[in-house]
């Protein structure tokens, strides 16, 4: 019976069951590097590991942060801050009537997730796509209510979201020829 960790992941601390791809068990309060559909993210361990015949994985858990990761998550974080601060000076200075939330950097460190709530208007997405080049990444746009809306994506919290293959990675890292080994299991 597969056992996994309950793990809470993203700024708008979304949980999901993780399984460790060596079997490490990691007590509660843990900081663990996740792959999740999103590709690479730093995650807290909610639980020990629990045996569960039903439910699929979320992702895995590929280890525990070291000081590496520490080191290079406080510097995505402080990109972070001023992707945040540069995003709300550009929609001041074009007007546009938008509401930030927040800003979210990948451990991936390839992608920047923008949060806003209600909609956004069609020129959001070139202004975003400027600041990402500046921060060389990819933008993302999330809308924090349409997440409240209709969750994570299409069949959220139904086994129809679940089973999508991992291994579709492009950041070249070791991570990367792991999940194309099948290491990384499932996410979905």
């Amino acid at each position: 019976m597969p056992r996994y960790h309950l793990v809470r992941t993203g700024v708008l601390s979304q949980i999901g069951r993780f399984g460790s791809v060596d079997a490490t068990r990691f007590p509660r309060g843990s900081r663990v590097i996740a792959r999740t559909q999103r590709g690479l993210e730093i995650g807290e361990v909610l639980s020990p590991p629990i045996a569960e015949s039903h439910a699929q994985p979320d992702g895995s858990i590929l280890r525990g942060m070291t000081v590496e990761d520490e080191l290079l998550a406080a510097r995505l974080n402080s990109k972070r801050q001023a992707a945040y601060e540069a995003s709300r000076r550009r929609l001041a200075e074009s007007g546009m009537n938008v509401s930030l939330i927040d800003v979210e950097h990948l451990f991936d460190g390839q992608t920047l997730v923008f949060y806003f709530l209600g909609p956004q208007p069609g020129e959001l997405q070139g202004m975003l796509a400027d600041l990402a080049a500046a921060y060389d990444t990819e933008a993302q746009i999330g809308s924090f209510s349409d997440l409240l809306a209709t969750g994570c994506g299409p069949g959220c919290g139904t086994s129809e979201a679940a089973g999508r293959a991992c291994g579709n990675c492009d950041t070249g890292c070791a991570i990367a020829g792991l999940c194309a080994a099948g290491v990384g299991g499932a996410t979905a």
